[in-house]
């Protein structure tokens, strides 16, 4: 398996990227729009990856962080999500993006990628609620103790605030203050709290 590219850009455009390593092997991968953000106008650069083996051949994915290749790998457990639909998603939406649509279930935003169907939209959600969820709050287990419990209710606000980069503590904080200006629904709730940080 190959988990990782690095070496000089040899070609780059908004879906394709040529690295060649040190030892003279080029690998042509499919990016997302991250991977490409990142390699954009330097001349050496390196991305996480992940290696599709099918019958008719191998194509090789690159991400810009461990965070969005996990994201990616999420997608692609998902029935009728392939690796080319899943790096779509991946360029029409950052990772935290997609983890607090999931959150959320903001089928709206998520159904907005392109080529995005919402019947597959409502499965995303459906499928990866549950393992988005469990992975947001395992990050923040280790501090859970020194913090304040929040309710069953709001801590789908506390996982989509923190798929978008935010601490625990940080989350339940923004949270309690966005209820004392009067939010009550997750998403007025997300809102709300997202003004105050």
């Amino acid at each position: 398996m190959i988990g990782y590219v690095k070496g000089q850009i040899k070609s780059l455009n908004t879906d394709t990227a040529l690295i060649v390593t040190s030892s003279g092997v080029g690998f042509e991968l499919s990016v997302s729009s991250s991977a490409y953000d990142k390699l954009a106008g330097k001349t050496e650069g390196e991305l996480y990856t992940y290696l599709q083996v099918k019958e008719d051949g191998m194509s090789l994915y690159g991400f810009a962080s461990t965070e969005e290749k996990e994201m990616f790998l999420k997608l692609i457990s998902v029935s009728g999500v392939g690796p080319k639909m899943g790096i779509s998603i991946l360029s029409g939406m950052r990772a935290g993006e997609i983890a607090a649509a999931i959150a959320t279930n903001d089928l709206k935003r998520l159904s907005s990628v392109k080529g995005l169907g919402k019947k597959t939209a409502e499965r995303i959600i459906l499928e990866l609620r549950e393992k988005v969820a469990v992975i947001s709050t395992a990050e923040g287990e280790s501090k859970a103790a020194a913090m304040p419990s929040v309710s069953a209710d709001d801590e789908d606000a506390v996982v989509a605030l923190m798929t978008l980069g935010f601490t625990r503590q940080e989350s339940v904080k923004a949270i309690a203050r966005a209820k004392e200006n009067g939010a009550n629904s997750v998403e007025d709730i997300i809102m709300n709290a997202l003004k105050g940080m």
